[in-house]
């Protein structure tokens, strides 16, 4: 049977209000972005209000800040915010002491042993460049100039103006005196998390297990403790800008979000045209650290195998062709893939996001063995999944042009096709359906046919064909044109 795991994403409510210090939390989106909720201890004076917050990511969108009282008591307004990412490094501290005179220590081996040496050196140019360029240093030693550091450089202070990390400066206007935990929102980059399926059949039959895993990676520069996580599965719509810091995008819009089941549970809801997966317990999510949790696990969903042969697959409909060549091809192939129902009925019934499929199939030992993966789409519950695993080892397709005839003059076209199927299974008997693209003209009609068909669409026939162990069948049709 199914087994749910419990909700992944816990996001910023516009409209919740929980009073006291609240846990982070973080609604991930697929798309290399968050949304996250986290809380900042103020003690404000009735009026304006200089405050720090250093406690955002390193790819914080910084005009999608939104800042609040969560009890409600508080009426809070920033006047004014200036953000500052550039955090010190050596880098920048050589272009603040650019035009001075520091300390380089250079450490120097003589018999075997390490000494180190002093070098004083003006910096006339650092080589740091705002943003993450760089030029080559220019330092002058002993009145002569060198485009290199002549050692590790030693600075007496951080000197004027440097920060430690990224940080907000706010002027903060409030109605009132006060101390408490007040609520910050924003979009951040730097996050993204991705769904893979493992399903598992047995040496014989058309019945898998599948378990269900959820892949959340952070990367935005800052760990989150404890957090509530959920992740949002949908195409949301972001603007990208001409030049994206970090891969960040600008959100379109910012949603503020706020069952039992054996733990760890993820529970699963639709939630505006996107479904929401939110993990039931806090979890510490460090920055530059992959997560994974089971999120969905079902037994014995029926998957068969399906067997396709297309010989004449990639070609299209562009309009009238009499060109006798067109459509042939001389591929065997024959498609493996597999398909089942993502019903309630199937031991399924939750919308999957989407991500990979494994498939594997235990051998005469019981040893799993791959035998095939593919990607699947946002997948609604009640929708089928199908996807080629790979092409038959043991079916041999042959498709053959017989019979062709262009009437220019009344405007019509006739043409045959042989198509041989062979099953060179030992013991298993199986089914192969023949795709035929009628792409010569719109208007077309089947004269002859050895076998019956199904009408896929407008362009497209479907003869399925059961074939014995190591059988020999053949399929044969004439299609007629005519405008």
């Amino acid at each position: 049977m199914k087994k749910l795991i419990v909700p992944l994403l816990a996001i910023i409510v516009a409209a919740s209000a929980l009073p006291g210090r609240a846990e982070p939390a973080l609604t991930i989106y697929n798309q290399n972005f968050a949304v996250v909720r986290d809380s900042v201890p103020l003690d404000l004076k009735a009026g304006a209000n200089a405050v720090r917050y250093a406690g955002a990511t390193a790819q914080v969108e910084p005009d999608s800040v939104i800042l609040r009282d969560p009890a409600g008591k508080h009426s809070l307004q920033i006047l004014e915010q200036n953000y500052r990412n550039d955090p010190v490094s050596q880098d920048l501290l050589l272009s603040l002491f650019e035009g001075k005179t520091v300390d380089f220590e250079k450490v120097r081996m003589k018999d075997n042993t390490q000494t180190r040496e002093l070098i004083p050196g003006k910096i006339i140019r650092s080589g740091y460049i705002p943003g993450g360029g760089s030029q080559q240093p220019i330092i002058e030693v002993n009145g002569k100039l060198q485009f290199f550091l002549p050692g590790q450089p030693l600075f007496a202070s951080l000197g004027d103006d440097t920060i430690l990390k990224p940080a907000f400066n706010w002027l903060l206007q409030s109605d009132k005196s006060g101390k408490f935990e007040a609520e910050v929102g924003y979009v951040t980059g730097g996050f993204d998390w991705s769904a893979s399926y493992n399903l598992v059949s047995p040496e014989k039959g058309d019945y898998v297990d599948i378990v269900g895993w959820i892949t959340m990676n952070n990367n935005s520069g800052k760990t989150f403790e404890n957090a509530k996580i959920k992740l949002l599965a949908g195409d949301v719509n972001k603007i990208q800008p001409a030049k994206a810091f970090g891969g960040m995008m600008r959100a379109k819009a910012m949603n503020y979000l706020a069952s039992d089941a054996a733990a760890p549970a993820v529970t699963e809801k639709a939630f505006d045209e996107f479904h929401l997966y939110s993990i039931g317990r806090a979890t510490t999510l460090h920055d530059r650290e992959t997560k994974q949790v089971e999120f969905v696990h079902a037994e014995k969903i029926y998957a068969p195998t399906i067997y396709i042969y297309d010989g004449a697959e990639g070609y299209r409909f562009y309009g009238l062709n009499n060109d006798r060549n067109y459509g042939q091809s001389d591929s065997k192939k024959i498609i493996v893939q597999r398909e089942f129902v993502n019903a309630e009925t199937n031991q399924l019934g939750i919308a999957l996001p989407a991500g990979k499929l494994r498939f594997y199939r235990r051998d005469a030992d019981s040893q799993l063995q791959f035998v095939g993966e593919n990607t699947i789409d946002h997948t609604p519950r009640n929708e089928t999944v199908r996807v080629t695993t790979g092409n038959a080892f043991d079916l041999v397709g042959e498709r053959k042009q017989l019979d062709f005839y262009f009437d220019k003059a009344d405007k019509w076209m006739d043409e045959s096709f042989d198509i041989k199927l062979r099953n060179r299974k030992k013991d298993m008997a199986v089914e192969i359906r023949v795709v035929e693209h009628l792409y010569r003209w719109s208007n077309w009609k089947i004269t002859q046919k050895s076998d019956n068909f199904a009408k896929k669409d407008s362009q497209t026939i479907e003869f399925r064909v059961l074939l014995k162990p190591d059988e020999e069948r053949t399929v044969n049709y004439t299609v007629h044109y005519s405008w």
